[in-house]
Formats: structure tokens, sequence, C-alpha cells
């Protein structure tokens, strides 16, 4: 019932956002020649214990780390580009492990360096807050900023901190039209999470991606960041 709910949810908010096509990245369509600085990119990345998990004889975390470095060099440095991971705490109750969700690298240009940086010493340990984060970024890591704002959510879960990321974008759209979140859906297969994640992105405009390999995750990212700003980025093929 409840993925029936989301569907019909879906159906009556965001028809219009079903006319974009979700193209998978390759050489032929990639283009760099699009800039505005006024748009800023904030990723929201996954460092849940179950990030721990192995895939193809590696840890996602690790898969998700190895990607980002490959990746972050090559961003335009007229990007304004940011971090906020998520579940990189315990805490001592679930209130405190639900708050785990921590801006490590505030948005900026010429700031990938910086990104990857900050990717290095972070170990996955807690819970899956993304509502909560999702939250956080509106309020307080776009704050200051005008223009365009996306986000990028990479996770290898579903929320588990009793709250509804579908439901927090249904409302955040009736006031707030400048942010777009594209979702990477890594590894899932649990279709009430997938229903959950789906509408996240496709309420904001944004783009779903459900990426079950290594291959799908870079091919994810480099889509995601290809449709919105100037990337100068190579494709990878040796997973």
């Amino acid at each position: 019932m409840r993925i029936l709910f989301f569907l019909l949810l879906l159906s009556f908010t965001v028809l219009p956002i079903f006319a974009d096509d979700y193209n998978v990245y390759t050489p032929d369509n990639f283009s760099s020649d699009y800039v505005n600085e006024d748009e800023r990119v904030l990723f929201i990345l996954d460092f849940s214990n179950s990030m721990s998990e192995y895939l193809e004889g590696k840890r996602k975390v690790d898969l998700m780390i190895d990607t980002m470095k490959r990746i972050l060099p090559n961003l335009n440095p007229n990007i304004s580009v940011g971090l906020r991971v998520y579940g990189h705490r315990m805490g001592f109750t679930p209130f405190e492990a639900c708050r785990a969700s921590s801006l490590v690298t505030p948005i900026s240009v010429s700031n990938g360096i910086n990104v990857r940086n900050s990717l290095l010493d972070i170990k996955p340990r807690g819970m899956t807050p993304i509502t909560y984060s999702l939250k956080q970024a509106v309020k307080n890591d776009f704050r200051g900023f005008t223009g365009k704002k996306h986000i990028i959510l990479l996770t290898d879960g579903g929320e588990n901190c009793d709250e509804s990321p579908c439901s927090y974008v249904v409302e955040l759209i009736k006031i707030r039209k400048d942010i777009k979140i594209d979702v990477i859906a890594f590894n899932i297969d649990d279709e009430e999470d997938l229903a959950q994640l789906e509408c996240t992105s496709l309420v904001t405009s944004g783009k779903f991606y459900n990426a079950q390999t290594a291959a799908d995750l870079v091919n994810s990212l480099n889509n995601s960041i290809n449709s919105y700003k100037k990337v100068e980025a190579k494709i990878f093929t040796d997973y």
C-alpha cells in the first residue's frame, strides 16, 4: 500500500517532470560548454554502517570514495561545490544517531580538492538520516546563495530515522523552486526505499539513478554532474 501511495503521489505531483530522459553518460552526450556560476552543487554522501558491506570485492564506501576522488579533480574550477555527510557517528541514543549529519566542506568555488580531502578520514558507522540531512542542507548549507541549487544525494539505503524524504520535498517545493535533488540509489533492492528515493528526486525536477554496480555508480555520478554543470571529466571503465 505504501508503494502504491508514492506512485499515486508522483502521478499527481510531478507529471511534467517525466518528460525528461534519463540518459546514461557516454562521451558522445558529454558537453563542457555550459557554466552558470550562480548554481551551487552540494554532495550529500552516505557513511552509514551498511556502506561497510562488500560489493564486487570492495567495500561500498571505498567504491564511493574512489569514484569521488577521480571525478572531483576534473570539475571545472568555476563550479561552487561542497560536501555534507551523514551516518558517520553512532550517537549514544537513536535521537543522536539520527542527527549525525555534518557539512564537512562548505560550498565554495575551486573546492574539489577540499571535498576530496574531507572524504579521507570519514568512516561508516551509523544510521541513515536522509531527511534530516536534506533539511540541514536547505536551511543552512545554501544560506546566502542566490540562483539554482543542486543536491546530489548518494545512499545505499532508505531513510531509517522515522522520517520521509518524499513527504519533506513535497512540502518543500510549495515554497522553494530553486532546489533540485538528484538521487543515486546505490545497490538498493527494497522497493519501498526505492519509491521514497525516486519521489525525492522527481518531485524536485531532479533525476533518479538506480546504481546496482560499481560501473553504474561511476556513470550515475558523471551523469548527474554533467547534466547540471560544466565538467571536464572522463568516463572510467576499469572496474
